[in-house]
């Protein structure tokens, strides 16, 4: 006997999925032309058979895998969630899977804009077995969407590591509200009790070559502002800047501001590294490196 497909099951479903992401864009997601176009040609991605196989992968979930996936639904925006989608549909591990938690481990959660999300994979690995690496359900952009948002990607429960980010989507934020707004994350953010780690912003693309408009200048702006802020309040950063800009050429895209997934892999360790430490503490020395 054949399977029947349920058509009104379908339809409901596809019209939630729809509901759910279309209007939930955050304004100037995408980081250049390219991307800008993708996110309309994609508004209409959604087709029955996508709808289908989602509902069979949503059928298996526990209770707390669901409600992670309707996070997800309600945040990623009509850009990632499709995306999203075809990557489970092939089996890929992404950054916005569902993390179950060793409830031996510390719990770290990652905030940040697309650069974040690349690397975000490469830190989960670089700390598996000991730390629970999560990563906010969206794309964070800047930071008004942090301060419009930031409540729904802490979520519940305990954290004790934050590492976080705003920058790109920044780049012509006034300086003053740039440094408001992140005072004002920094203290809402500081409430958690978690360990707080800023990311300092990765270069610009070299002149000429820059689809996305972000100059060293800007990006030197954001990151004096955030350095002195962190400073001040004795927060640890990872130097995400000094670390790429001397391998624009071998790890950056062309006419990007994102990176190779080589890029991403060195970033990730990096932060991993940092995150390390400030949970253990310094290594040892050894009669190697006294």
């Amino acid at each position: 006997m054949k399977n029947k497909k349920n058509p009104a099951a379908i339809i409901f479903l596809g019209a939630l999925l729809l509901t759910t992401w279309c209007p939930a864009v955050p304004a100037g997601e995408p980081t250049n032309a390219k991307e800008a176009a993708q996110q309309q040609q994609l508004k209409s991605g959604i087709t029955p058979d996508m709808v289908e196989r989602e509902a069979k992968r949503k059928a298996a979930m526990t209770p707390e895998q669901l409600a992670w996936e309707q996070t997800l639904e309600a945040n990623l925006g009509n850009f990632y969630l499709p995306f999203y989608y075809k990557d489970k549909d092939a089996g890929h591990e992404t950054a916005w899977d569902y993390v179950k938690d060793d409830p031996a481990l510390p719990r770290m959660l990652i905030i940040g804009d697309s650069i974040s999300r690349g690397y975000t994979l490469a830190v989960r690995h670089a700390l598996a077995g000991k730390v629970n690496v999560h990563r906010a359900p969206a794309n964070c952009g800047p930071t008004r969407s942090g301060l419009n948002n930031l409540e729904i990607w802490l979520g519940q429960g305990k954290w004790d590591v934050i590492t976080w980010n705003f920058g790109i989507h920044d780049r012509q934020t006034e300086p003053e509200i740039y440094r408001k707004n992140l005072e004002t994350l920094l203290k809402r953010l500081q409430a958690t009790g978690a360990k707080l780690i800023w990311v300092r912003t990765t270069p610009a693309p070299p002149p000429g070559n820059n689809e996305a408009k972000f100059t060293d200048a800007q990006c030197g702006q954001v990151n004096r502002i955030a350095d002195a802020l962190m400073k001040s309040n004795q927060v640890p950063e990872v130097d995400l800047y000094g670390l790429m800009k001397p391998n624009l050429q071998a790890y950056q895209l062309p006419n990007n501001v994102h990176f190779k997934e080589s890029g991403y892999e060195l970033m990730g360790a990096q932060i991993a590294s940092v995150v390390s430490r400030e949970i253990n503490g310094p290594a040892p020395k050894t009669s190697e490196n006294k």
